[in-house]
């Protein structure tokens, strides 16, 4: 199949041969869509993009990681991000940011800003990541609020082991990992013995790796997407809004080694998480820690499944996919404002005196 697509787009799908080859076979008996997908892609790639919120300047530095503070008054609520793709889904745009609606709702709040990985970095496990994050809340003139999102939920509970905290909430978290089911824990295995010589190799596990593995969970609507997009005026506030979560996807730091191979081999593989055995240190990581716990799941989540949350007494069910939850039309009413009113009732009952 000819494309116009031959080199590499300055915004697009990482690595595009790949991106390309799953189109192929997505739309081997439908070549009108894949000329629709490949006409949005372009569109995609061409479209004018808005410029882009300076994030805060950090009040703390841990190495490489960063903690930027967002502003805010009131207590501390230090929110803890993926380590996979960027932060700024968090922050997506001057009118659908949670973290600086959250400022408004008496609370401070700061964002862990993992940085660029380099090669050094290949002996920095999740672990490591977490006591990290433990040393910045560290830094702070009190026991802050965690939040963690996706896998940045798992880092944050890690966290919680050895620093004090004041509550801790986690948004679409994985943790029991034979939630992700045998078939979907055997394709991960299968990319991670693919990927792990090159990512073994290079010190990183680079963004594109993990991508591909992304791509493998639903095909058919990562090309929908394109498809759809085909038909939008890339001015049009719908096709901005799809640019700038699109640019999120296709963007990210690559994972140190030690990461990656703790992820796959001991969480999805061994699920020592779930099984109550993972080690960070010298302590087993339990899945309950002596503060207030909440834990946020989407419904609709085909990323982080339902099935892997921890499964806390307080758990909200949120109709919502996995990203929807955090940057969807009703991302307000379904997630921000419970959450607000989580942490604020959290923060109430810290400063409530004993009867």
């Amino acid at each position: 199949m000819g494309t116009p697509l031959d080199t590499a787009p300055q915004h697009g799908p990482r690595p595009l041969p790949l991106f390309l080859s799953m189109l192929r076979s997505e739309t081997h008996n439908d070549p009108a869509r894949r000329t629709r997908a490949l006409t949005g892609l372009r569109a995609y790639q061409d479209a004018p993009r808005l410029p882009a919120t300076p994030m805060p300047a950090a009040v703390a530095r841990d190495g490489r990681v960063l903690l930027r503070d967002y502003g805010g008054d009131g207590p501390s609520v230090v929110v803890v991000p993926s380590l996979i793709n960027p932060p700024f889904v968090l922050d997506l745009a001057p009118d659908n940011s949670l973290l600086r609606w959250l400022t408004g709702q008496g609370l401070r709040v700061l964002l862990v800003d993992w940085g660029t990985p380099t090669p050094e970095d290949r002996a920095m496990d999740l672990g490591d990541h977490a006591q990290v994050v433990a040393r910045l809340c560290g830094a702070l003139d009190e026991a802050p609020l965690l939040v963690g999102y996706c896998l940045g939920g798992t880092i944050a509970l890690a966290a919680a082991a050895f620093a004090p905290v004041a509550g801790i909430a986690l948004i679409a978290t994985p943790w029991r990992f034979d939630g992700f089911g045998e078939a979907g824990r055997a394709t991960i295995a299968d990319m991670w013995t693919a990927a792990q010589p090159t990512a073994e190799r290079l010190g990183l596990l680079p963004m594109e790796l993990l991508q591909s593995m992304f791509w493998q969970i639903d095909p058919a609507r990562t090309v929908e997407k394109f498809v759809r997009f085909a038909d939008l005026d890339p001015t049009s506030a719908a096709a901005q809004a799809f640019i700038a979560l699109e640019d999120w996807a296709n963007g990210g730091a690559p994972i140190p080694y030690a990461a990656g191979r703790e992820l796959f081999d001991d969480l999805f593989d061994a699920d020592l998480p779930g099984r109550e055995r993972w080690r960070v240190g010298d302590r087993i990581v339990a899945s309950r820690a002596p503060v207030p716990m909440v834990e946020f799941v989407a419904q609709d989540d085909r990323i982080v499944p339902a099935d892997s949350a921890i499964g806390l007494p307080d758990q909200r069910i949120v109709p919502a996919g996995h990203v929807g939850m955090i940057v969807g039309r009703r991302g307000r009413s379904v997630l921000w404002e419970p959450l607000a009113d989580w942490l604020s009732d959290v923060s109430r009952s810290r400063e409530r005196p004993n009867p």
